[in-house]
């Protein structure tokens, strides 16, 4: 079978079990199978698949029709100009985080003189794959990153990031459930940003979750209780506690639970709402 009759086939195969963006995902699976880029796609239209590549291609699909993200099977996944390994021990990391990062290099001056040469010092909750603590540590060299999650998986992923990035040295990993029981590392003001990408969905809120994401993402990682703010209450005063005064609470959210963040934030200064590109409420900042 020719390269591009399979990835024809794939396609339909694809349209026709409803997985969105076919083409799309039929060229990421064959690019997974050959090991090789978009362009070699299309340079070698006539190329002819081996009988071993034709069979991991169609596992590759069947998996893919069956609802598996994408991401879990290729084992990887883009973010900040990064290649992140991920298992379905994290969530996957997605371009909305990025807002996060934006947000920070901001609040940290970037390209800007500081008054100050200390260090920063920035702690990232729920570090999953460790894309938010990778990518700050990439864009801030000489900041001292902490990252915490409490599955022991998902940190060992991250640790492996860390190491394929050659990061492994610049961040320190706890395992603790937030910023609970990350003593003594973890001072009463002592970092200069807490950020997060936690847990904000509420449990009412599951049938307008993916049905992919609901099945086969880390339901820890996406659903937060009830309301989808009990996460974030938690978080909220520990970060405060170990802020240095005018230190930053940088954490994603979603545009149904904004104004109830807004008033758990009450008590912080400059607190700011920041949207995505859909004008959707997805960062927020706020002040000790």
């Amino acid at each position: 079978m020719q390269l591009k009759q399979a990835l024809a086939g794939a396609t339909a195969r694809l349209t026709a079990d409803q997985v969105p963006s076919p083409r799309r995902n039929a060229e990421l699976l064959l690019m997974f199978t050959l090991n090789c880029d978009r362009a070699y796609l299309f340079a070698h239209p006539e190329r002819k698949l081996t009988s071993s590549e034709q069979s991991r291609y169609a596992a590759a699909l069947a998996e893919r029709a069956r609802g598996v993200p994408a991401q879990y099977i290729t084992g990887h996944q883009e973010f900040w100009g990064m290649d992140f390994i991920v298992t379905p021990a994290v969530l996957i990391p997605r371009p909305e985080t990025e807002h996060v990062i934006e947000t920070v290099l901001e609040l940290a001056g970037v390209g800007q003189a500081r008054s100050t040469t200390t260090p920063l010092r920035i702690a990232d909750v729920g570090t999953g794959s460790g894309c938010i603590a990778l990518a700050l540590a990439k864009e801030l060299p000489q900041a001292k990153i902490h990252a915490i999650d409490v599955s022991p998986a998902a940190l060992e992923i991250a640790r492996i990031n860390a190491a394929r990035h050659e990061l492994g040295s610049r961040i320190h990993f706890h395992q603790a459930d937030l910023l609970a029981g990350c003593e003594p590392e973890f001072e009463a003001n002592s970092f200069d940003f807490v950020v997060s990408n936690p847990p904000y969905v509420g449990d009412s809120e599951e049938d307008q979750v993916q049905l992919e994401v609901r099945k086969f993402e880390p339901r820890s990682a996406v659903f937060a209780g009830p309301t989808g703010v009990e996460v974030i209450a938690r978080l909220i005063p520990q970060a405060y506690a170990v802020l240095r005064p005018s230190g930053w609470l940088v954490m994603e959210i979603s545009g149904t639970i904004a104004e109830e963040v807004r008033e758990l934030l009450r008590d912080w200064s400059d607190v700011r709402l920041r949207p995505d590109l859909q004008s959707i409420p997805r960062v927020v900042q706020a002040r000790k």
